[in-house]
């Protein structure tokens, strides 16, 4: 079920809200998108805005951190039979969300650092869409994917190829739909706007009851 078509549509429009959100009610810092996070952290570093460069730093750090949480609960409840694994992630991550939509814009680095951490566990936790490497809070290895997939029937006519490159290439644009929602959400209801990523991911919690 980790794998459905449904479960990863629910997942990427959370995670497009989810990045949304952070940069236009966060101090316009990635949730998802290290990368950007990343480069902005050592301009500032370079130019002497440390406060400005920790302020991408520590989202990094917390992404790292919530990678490493994810394994660990890999670990611990694997094996399981009563909840599946991915569950508890699922769960953790809708809470921790519930939690941020509580937070005052004066303590935004926080805030970003656990929207950050959410992030990880979900993009660690939830790998492939049918079956297919994917991920569902950022684009840029889904759109090589779906290109890649594309140049090839191209060249050879498979149709299935074609079906997983249009596959790819969908979600993609449901990932922008989360985003596009995301920001109109957080003009509309600030910091609470989180809370509607926190109900998409519960949604996602109760659909992996069912086994496929």
């Amino acid at each position: 079920m980790s794998e459905s078509a449904v479960v990863i549509a629910f997942l990427c429009i959370s995670g497009g809200f989810q990045d949304a959100y952070t940069y236009n009610c966060r101090d316009e810092v990635f949730a998802n998108a290290q990368t950007g996070n990343m480069v902005l952290m050592g301009q500032n570093f370079a130019m002497g805005n440390w406060y400005l460069g920790i302020r991408y730093l520590l989202p990094v750090l917390a992404f790292a951190m919530g990678i490493y949480a994810a394994e660990k609960i890999r670990g611990l409840y694997g094996q399981s039979g009563r909840i599946h694994w991915r569950q508890i992630v699922i769960l953790l991550e809708a809470a921790a969300l519930f939690a941020v939509g509580f937070m005052p814009r004066q303590v935004n680095l926080p805030a970003n650092m656990l929207v950050s951490f959410v992030c990880a566990m979900q993009v660690q936790s939830f790998r492939k869409l049918k079956g297919s490497a994917y991920a569902t809070t950022m684009c840029i290895g889904n759109l090589r994917a779906a290109t890649e997939l594309w140049c090839s029937y191209r060249f050879t006519g498979n149709k299935e190829t074609k079906k997983k490159s249009l596959l790819y290439y969908g979600y993609i644009g449901i990932f922008i739909l989360g985003a596009a929602v995301g920001g109109i959400m957080t003009m509309a209801l600030t910091e609470k706007a989180i809370w509607m990523s926190s109900g998409l991911l519960l949604a996602v919690f109760f659909m992996m009851f069912r086994k496929e």
